[in-house]
């Protein structure tokens, strides 16, 4: 589960951070995949852009049943996403990366054994990240730059052990619930009419949820009804020259508020 400031760092901090905001501001000509917001790295929510661009995404830590009917509806409406998977799921289902990468998806990665990666080490972070990169670039001769932590849970340690290795760390701000079952309607309304969509929304669904492919179809409609390009993360981030704001939600250097 996403954390917020306020259980990362108390009412104090929170009140304080309030009166500092103002005051964040980055030279640099280039950042890493993450900024540093208030003494706290933080990953990319979302992206400001005037562009209406939308990203989907895909955790895959679990079954593969209807990986094959995911791609052949985005394939459909020629729309690329992004799959975030784990090492387990990468070593049972070698096929179905080697099919997502044929489709031209970005492939990201989710650790290699999904755990609690705030509570680890520097190098048990990189170990997590490194193994399921190694078995995806072996099997599809590409190199990952997504991560995406295992329940949204990370701090620093994390994502500098992840910048370390090349990589950006990616979150989301639109939370499809799909992993609740509530059903393809809940979803589809889930994500078309959440309060945080919007231009450079990233939206987290799972491969393995219950009525994911049941909905699919009617989530990109209704996306592309409402103005959107679906496009893959990699093509929604910025790669440098950018900033975040207290959010998580990144810009080009200067063109913040």
């Amino acid at each position: 589960m996403k954390q917020t400031f306020l259980q990362k760092t108390g009412i104090l901090a929170l009140c304080l951070a309030v009166v500092l905001v103002g005051a964040v501001f980055f030279g640099e000509d280039t950042v890493p995949a993450s900024a540093l917001v208030q003494s706290r790295k933080l990953p990319i929510y979302c992206v400001q852009t005037e562009k209406p661009k939308v990203s989907l995404s895909f955790d895959a830590a679990w079954g593969n049943e209807d990986t094959a009917d995911l791609l052949s509806i985005l394939e459909k409406y020629n729309v690329k996403t992004t799959f975030f998977m784990t090492g387990g799921w990468v070593e049972s289902y070698p096929e179905d990366v080697k099919a997502i990468s044929a489709a031209g998806h970005d492939l990201g990665n989710h650790s290699e054994n999904h755990k609690q990666m705030s509570q680890l080490s520097t190098e048990d972070c990189k170990k997590e990240i490194q193994e399921v990169h190694e078995k995806v670039k072996e099997l599809t001769g590409k190199d990952m730059m997504l991560f995406r932590p295992p329940y949204g849970d990370y701090n620093d340690t994390l994502i500098e052990a992840a910048n370390s290795l090349g990589y950006h760390v990616i979150q989301w701000d639109v939370d499809s619930l799909d992993w609740k079952d509530y059903g393809a309607d809940a979803i589809v309304s889930k994500v078309v009419e959440h309060p945080h969509l919007g231009n450079g929304s990233i939206i987290l669904m799972h491969n393995g949820a219950t009525y994911t492919k049941d909905a699919l179809e009617r989530v990109i409609t209704g996306l592309t009804e409402k103005g959107y390009e679906i496009v893959p993360i990699s093509e929604l981030i910025y790669k440098e020259n950018y900033e975040m704001d207290h959010e998580g939600r990144q810009f080009i250097n200067g063109s913040g508020s």
